[in-house]
């Protein structure tokens, strides 16, 4: 590897890195499950890499690589458009032109929800870990703690009014 190219990819893995977060989170919102939304992502990565322009700076990588993603889950929502639970094309371009317009208001939602996470006490950090894992079910997972669904569903929602405070007030205080 030459030194241009280890500046190029040095500089690609920056900017990826910088943005890949808010790339996630726009192909969540775009895609049904996180297997669709990892998939995807790892297409996008290689475009993004296989496309990369050394002249970009870091929002023109953002606003490209987020073009891309879209590009891509709606490459994959086509191939896949015999599925009869896919979105339609304008509902498609809403959402995805929603999530780019609130990106980065999005980003700081993550981050205070990151925080207050970690301010929550232990029980109720595991508690939430535990509901939120891919593939859980409540009953499941009340049965292996000793409760009842309904009883963990109360848990889980206060929980979740005590991260929206918490999440609003950071974001207000802007202490992330």
């Amino acid at each position: 590897m030459t030194d241009s190219d280890r500046e190029q990819h040095d500089q690609f893995l920056r900017f990826f890195m910088r943005h890949e977060e808010s790339l996630r989170v726009f192909l969540r919102s775009l895609l049904f499950t996180h297997d669709e939304q990892r998939e995807v992502m790892q297409e996008v990565a290689v475009v993004l890499w296989r496309k990369f322009d050394v002249g970009m700076d870091s929002q023109s990588f953002c606003r490209w690589a987020f073009g891309v993603a879209r590009m891509e889950a709606l490459a994959f929502r086509r191939d896949r458009a015999r599925d009869r639970h896919t979105f339609g094309d304008e509902v498609f371009e809403l959402l995805s032109q929603t999530v780019v317009n609130h990106s980065s208001s999005l980003e700081a939602e993550r981050r205070a929800l990151d925080l207050c996470l970690k301010k929550l006490p232990e029980d109720q950090r595991q508690i939430i870990q535990n509901a939120y894992a891919p593939g859980v079910k409540i009953d499941q997972l009340a049965n292996r703690m000793g409760r009842t669904a309904m009883a963990l569903y109360k848990t889980l929602h206060r929980i979740r009014l005590m991260l929206m405070d918490c999440t609003r007030r950071v974001i207000a205080t802007e202490e992330y």
